[in-house]
Formats: structure tokens, sequence, C-alpha cells
């Protein structure tokens, strides 16, 4: 245990500027997100700014070219907030048809298939199912959290404790540390979207929003 501790404050005392600001964003970003304030989408769009620059320092093209994704997704989700919030004086959280959840679980699980078999081994990636998974659930999640449905939490905890167990069994204690602050976020903002339900009425999908996740 004390090297492991050892081990989690070398990677905190060794991080460089950015990751130390790639750290205070994520946290900060997931915050305001659990919050539902239209500042999480600021923050997040320089969180993924940041972190597209260190996968590229690290020459990891596909998690760099990954964040662009991330950033298109929060700008659509901003201008999609500001525009509910003109109507609303507070945004409600919404939740998934039945028939929404399975279209959203069928896409990921297919891209994540599709991922690890094409994209993995051609990228000569070391754990390809664990890296597309990871990838194809968080666009889920990310997607789910934009449209407000209270289904990405329980996604972001899946992606999460797979994230922490996979760092942990490959020694990197630090990296693990950090998804466990993820996970515990999540979790905080599963409970507090719940909550939120539970005094306001849950609107269903507008025509717009459709199953697709």
């Amino acid at each position: 245990m004390r090297e492991v501790l050892h081990n989690i404050w070398n990677g905190l005392a060794t991080a460089g500027p950015l990751d130390q600001l790639n750290l205070v964003l994520g946290v900060v970003g997931v915050w305001l997100m659990i919050r539902r304030s239209l500042w999480a989408f600021p923050v997040g769009l320089a969180a993924v700014s940041v972190q597209g620059v260190l996968f590229y320092q690290a020459h990891f093209p596909a998690d760099a070219a990954l964040q662009v994704f991330y950033f298109a997704t929060l700008a659509w989700g901003w201008h999609r907030w500001l525009r509910d919030r003109d109507t609303k004086p507070e945004l409600p959280v919404t939740k998934l048809s039945a028939a929404g959840w399975a279209v959203m679980l069928a896409s990921a699980i297919i891209v994540t298939v599709a991922w690890a078999s094409a994209i993995g081994p051609w990228m000569h990636a070391a754990m390809p199912w664990r890296d597309a998974f990871i990838a194809a659930f968080s666009v889920a999640a990310q997607v789910l959290q934009v449209r407000r449905n209270i289904e990405n939490w329980p996604l972001w905890v899946l992606v999460n404790v797979v994230a922490v167990i996979s760092y942990w069994s490959a020694e990197l204690a630090y990296t693990s540390f950090l998804y466990a602050i993820y996970l515990g976020l999540a979790l905080v903002g599963w409970r507090q979207w719940r909550r939120a339900m539970k005094v306001a009425p849950v609107n269903p999908p507008s025509a717009d929003e459709g199953v697709r996740p």
C-alpha cells in the first residue's frame, strides 16, 4: 500500500503543467456538469483541447482525434443548452425510452467490436478491446450528457470502473487514481441528477431528439 501511495504522489509531483491543468479542468468541468451549469461547456472545451495536445505530444493520434469529436459535441451541447435556457428557468433532466436505451447500447457495442477488430490491430494497440470499449462508451456517454439524459452517468461509471481496473492491473497507480476521481464524480452526478428528476417532471424526448445515442 505504501508503494501505491508513493506512485500516486510521485505522479502528482512529477506531472507537467499541461497534465496538472488537464486534471483541474477535467474535475471542474465534471463538477459543473453535475450542477447543470452552462459553464461546464467552456471549461470542457478547454479541457479537451489540452487533452488533445497531450495525446498528440505522446504520439496517440487516435486519442487526439477523439478529442476533436468531444470538442464538437461540447460546442453543440453549449448551443443546445443556451437555446433551452431561453425557454426554461431550469434545464430539466431527461430520460431515454426503452428503445433509445437499446439503440444506444447496441451502437456502442458495435463501435467497440469494430474498433477493437480493425483500428486496434492497425495501430498496434496493447489493449485494443479496453481502448475500444472506453472510446465507444465515452462517446455515447458524452452525447447523452449533452441531451441531459440521466443515463449518461451510469455509462460514465461503467467506463471509469473499467479504466480503474485496467490501469491498476497494468501497475499504473497514478492513472488509476485519476480515473477513480472521475468514478467518484460520476456517482455523485448520478445521485444529483436523480434528485433533480424527483423535484421536477421528466420531459419526454422531443421529436428532434429521437432515440439515437
